[in-house]
């Protein structure tokens, strides 16, 4: 109940005059659609929010897992719900960014379809190796794919992902010929990761830390500018002489372009509010993600910006989904 009057009153600071149906929201259960499989970070992020949601809100928060197209079709399917606010979305950047820059015909415009609620958290991507790999650092990876040229594949969660995306300007940076391994989510790629079925990968710090911690694989280096927390020796990219290998990936709570503003604001609110939580920090900024909650305006200026700038990435780069 107290953290119900706390939800009402960061509601109340919205403003916004609310119409009957607003009122009354949420008065069913919410489904949350997090578009990649279950236990990859999309997921781990959903689910601890979409939790806390709940308790907030009062109603129950539903995860529909709903993978494929690097994100794009569990996007798309919240894009074309009812714009009444029990269909929303956790996805990543790809979805949300990068994929109007990879695909000819795409399946939805983020800034035309979508309703930015907040952007929830940016979380670094790693650049790790399989056990059976024989190097220790980016330099031997890099000598061993110029030696061996085509021999080496790197796993990523789907064509257009931000591990995708890394893998490429990896590739290019280096000037090394290594072969790209789709599939579908952090978990099956992770499996074949520690199974050595794929030799590299970029993918966000809270699915690859406790396979780090496990020793199950090799880390290499931190594709963000910034070290990690609970990695604090690990080299960035920049560090070791790639400053183009910039690669954070974020996530984003968002809902049909026409739902309303009022339930757009209580979404937010809520969303906001259970960051703040100490169990939601505790289980996700420990495992390197950086909560934000923003403002629904905030979010949608720093989605377009992101697209402008993973567009030009991708035309450099010469990236292309089929």
């Amino acid at each position: 109940m107290r953290n119900l009057a706390k939800l009402l009153g960061l509601v109340a600071l919205c403003s916004i005059p609310l119409p009957a149906h607003a009122q009354d929201y949420p008065s069913k259960p919410i489904r949350l659609v997090v578009p990649f499989p279950p236990g990859g970070p999309n997921d781990i992020i959903g689910r601890v929010l979409g939790q806390k949601m709940q308790e907030l809100l009062g109603q129950p928060v539903i995860i529909d897992n709903r993978p494929g197209a690097g994100g794009a079709l569990g996007t798309d399917n919240v894009a074309k719900s009812e714009p009444d606010g029990y269909s929303i979305a956790i996805a990543s950047a790809g979805a949300l960014a990068i994929s109007t820059a990879l695909q000819e015909k795409i399946l939805y415009d983020p800034l035309k379809d979508l309703a930015p609620v907040t952007l929830v958290a940016k979380v670094p991507e790693l650049l790790v190796a399989s056990t059976t790999v024989p190097v220790a650092s980016v330099k031997e990876l890099v000598a061993l794919a110029k030696a061996k040229p085509g021999t080496i594949n790197y796993g990523s969660t789907g064509p257009g992902s931000m591990p995708h995306l890394a893998g490429e300007l990896f590739r290019t940076s280096a000037q090394i010929d290594i072969v790209h391994v789709p599939y579908r989510g952090a978990a099956p790629a992770v499996n074949d990761l520690v199974g050595h079925q794929v030799d590299i990968m970029f993918l966000d710090v809270p699915v690859l830390l406790p396979q780090i911690q496990a020793g199950a694989v090799k880390p290499l280096a931190v594709g963000g500018r910034l070290r990690v927390q609970s990695l604090p020796d690990l080299l960035t990219m920049n560090e070791l002489g790639y400053p183009q290998i910039e690669a954070d990936n974020w996530y984003g709570m968002v809902a049909p372009v026409r739902t309303p503003r009022p339930i757009v604001a209580k979404l937010n609110a809520a969303a906001v509010a259970a960051m703040k939580a100490a169990e939601v920090k505790d289980k996700l900024a420990s495992q390197g993600a950086i909560l934000v909650g923003d403002s629904p305006e905030e979010f949608a200026a720093f989605m377009a910006s992101e697209i402008a700038k993973w567009a030009k990435v991708v035309q450099a780069a010469g990236i292309k989904v089929n």
